[in-house]
């Protein structure tokens, strides 16, 4: 069996750090999904847009590594809890493949790429390669008496941000609303708890550090990319 991309999606992040840990919890993210040449047809599309969400299914292609494990450590359970893979989202998986629900925020045909989808709330890195796309069907998809099972465990990590004002001068007004969306997450891993380590995550071409004491996210520096040697 075979399967190839039919689509890249574009993304405001070059590396993993930072990305949110499910899709839809940062619905001010916005992304745009561009098909590889063989399938920019519009009629492909025709009807989707009568739909609010879809589904994405897509390569883990920056986590591929030979073999698998049965147990994996989910980082929200402190990176030292094991769960079955088939139990979590991990990317460590026997096919490498992911599922998000993103936001339809339209279709526009460009007169060099062909159907171009913007989405919002997508988890995904830039670059990320997308082998399918479906609608999300809100009588067969939305299931009001689901359990969540661990997860519903570690649902108090929200943290609350503090941007200084001459560092949320450096980002663009029409990112800022995502920024503070990304840090509200807490993007460090579980099992960090330093009040004094500085992280560092990329963004919209934005190089931004912070720090976390409690429930306090504070930024202590912004740069953009193009400002570092």
């Amino acid at each position: 069996m075979e399967i190839h991309p039919i689509a890249h999606i574009h993304t405001d992040f070059p590396e993993k750090f930072g990305i949110p840990r499910q899709s839809g919890l940062v619905d001010s993210l916005t992304a745009e999904i561009v098909m590889e040449p063989e399938y920019r047809v519009m009629d492909a599309f025709r009807g989707l847009e009568e739909f609010s969400h879809i589904w994405l299914l897509w390569h883990f292609s920056r986590s591929d590594r030979e073999g698998w494990s049965p147990t994996v450590r989910p980082p929200r359970l402190g990176g030292n809890v094991r769960r079955g893979v088939f139990a979590t989202r991990s990317p460590f998986r026997p096919n490498a493949i992911g599922l998000s629900c993103v936001r339809l925020l339209g279709i526009r045909e460009d007169e060099k790429l062909g159907p171009v989808l913007t989405v919002a709330g997508a988890d995904l890195m830039d670059g990320t390669p997308i082998l399918d796309i479906k609608p999300y069907h809100l009588g067969a998809d939305c299931h009001t008496e689901a359990t969540a099972g661990f997860t519903s465990e570690n649902v108090d990590y929200r943290v609350s941000v503090d941007i200084p004002p001459e560092f949320l001068e450096v980002v663009p007004e029409d990112k800022r609303e995502a920024l503070f969306g990304i840090l509200s997450e807490d993007p460090r891993p579980a099992f960090h708890r330093d009040p004094e380590r500085i992280y560092g995550l990329s963004f919209a071409g934005l190089s931004v550090h912070f720090r976390v004491e409690g429930k306090q996210l504070t930024v202590t520096e912004i740069k953009r990319d193009s400002e570092i040697s």
